[in-house]
């Protein structure tokens, strides 16, 4: 058997019908759109159209904003940053900075800035730097006898 010797089998695949060629076809003239009328027409966009009521997504009220320049954080818990220390993919040793954080595989990208919170356990004498921190999170680092310094955002690249 070759690629070109395969085959469906008789009567599994149906042929679509070709519109709008000629009487004979069942599908002539008006190719099964009936007559006149909007769907009948080339460029229909009928979508939300209730025939005349207002539309469900105009009867609802607007709510809500969304702010044009809002900051994007990476946001990670204490918990995950002393489960790669433990792993040993993060270095105590050296500071633990955004781009180590990153290097370690824990943060894909930093966005605006990496915020840190308190979620977990931390046991860590570690020295974080970062753009953002819950309090909780500054609480526990330093209870370890770490130290967790808030940088400024670094400026849009």
């Amino acid at each position: 058997m070759k690629l070109n010797e395969l085959s469906d089998n008789p009567g599994a695949t149906k042929g679509k019908k070709r519109l709008g060629r000629g009487p004979g076809s069942g599908k002539g003239k008006t190719g099964g759109r009936g007559i006149k009328g909007q769907k009948s027409r080339s460029g229909v966009a009928i979508k939300g159209y209730e025939g005349g009521q207002m539309p469900l997504y105009q009867r609802l009220p607007k709510r809500g904003f969304n702010k044009p320049n809002r900051k994007t954080f990476a946001v990670i818990n204490l918990g995950l940053i002393q489960k790669f220390i433990d792993e040993g993919k993060i270095d105590v040793k050296a500071d633990i900075t955004e781009d180590a954080l990153i290097a370690s595989g824990l943060v894909r990208r930093k966005n605006d800035g990496i915020r840190v919170l308190a979620k977990g356990d931390f046991k860590a004498k570690a020295t974080i730097a970062v753009t953002g921190a819950s309090k909780g999170a500054v609480e526990a680092v330093e209870k370890a006898g770490g130290t967790l310094t808030v940088t400024a955002p670094a400026a849009a690249e």
